[in-house]
């Protein structure tokens, strides 16, 4: 059903394997580290310097190992472009944002391992262009790159199937990014005390269920509209943008190897 754009090899595999590990810890680890000196404005700086050093390892390695040509380059370049465009369409008002279903019918369509690049690539982008960079973006870049890759990873199907199937994955991967983003910050909002703040060396039981009640309060409203942009777009709009990108994937050809022979003049 999809023809990869970027092919994973192993090699590639573990690259993105160590990457996803380390993107983990950072959105996780107020749930397992106590620490009192640790600042968003301290953490944000390394961790924006190592995702772009893992996503630039990644996109090296494939040129490399030849799983990444011309071609999709180019093709990553135009989506990443097009969700320059599509981003400030919503700007993130009572949670509508335009960019993501775009990021789930090309990973579904070119593979986990463009899905990942165009979520890395579309953030950083768009960013630069709408002057949004800051602590939170290697937070988004991440977590848009993980919205890319799982679609890639989606079970085959077909026709309605596949479109519910979609829809509901939008849906459900809005209402993630809103948890995950939420985590960027929430240890460094509130304080030390009250039943939604992060709570320095408290148990992973305490901080787990404060933040629950911090998502829920703060940014479900958000996250519902979120959800339902994603699936409205790929309800409306993503048959037709599954059908384009499949043709433009067979003219691509990406998994064909080119070979020169000699001149018979």
């Amino acid at each position: 059903m999809s023809q990869n754009g970027i092919a994973l090899t192993h090699r590639s595999q573990i690259v993105l394997g160590i990457a996803t590990l380390i993107g983990i810890v950072s959105f996780f680890w107020p749930f397992v580290i106590s620490s009192q000196s640790l600042s968003n404005t301290s953490l944000a700086p390394v961790l924006f310097g190592v995702l772009l050093a893992l996503v630039v390892a990644v996109v090296v390695t494939e040129i490399s190992e030849g799983g990444i040509d011309a071609k999709a380059i180019a093709m990553l370049g135009v989506l990443s472009a097009f969700g320059i465009l599509l981003r400030p369409l919503g700007a993130g008002t009572a949670g509508i944002e335009t960019v993501f279903f775009v990021l789930v019918l090309a990973g579904r369509v070119f593979g986990p391992g463009f899905g990942f690049a165009l979520g890395c690539t579309t953030i950083f982008s768009s960013a630069l262009t709408t002057g949004g960079v800051g602590p939170w973006m290697p937070y988004q870049m991440f977590a848009c790159a993980w919205i890319g890759l799982v679609a890639g990873l989606l079970p085959k199907c077909q026709g309605r199937r596949e479109m519910a199937m979609l829809a509901t994955y939008g849906a459900l991967s809005a209402f993630a990014y809103g948890f995950l983003l939420n985590l960027s910050f929430w240890p460094f909002t509130l304080g030390t005390s009250g039943t939604l703040a992060y709570v320095r060396g408290g148990s992973v039981a305490t901080n787990i269920s404060h933040y629950f009640v911090f998502d829920v309060t703060t940014s479900l409203g958000w996250d519902v509209g979120r959800a339902v942009t994603n699936l409205i777009l790929l309800l409306v709009l993503g048959p037709a943008l599954l059908s384009i990108f499949r043709r433009a994937a067979r003219k691509a050809a990406f998994a064909t190897s080119v070979s020169f022979v000699p001149s018979l003049d």
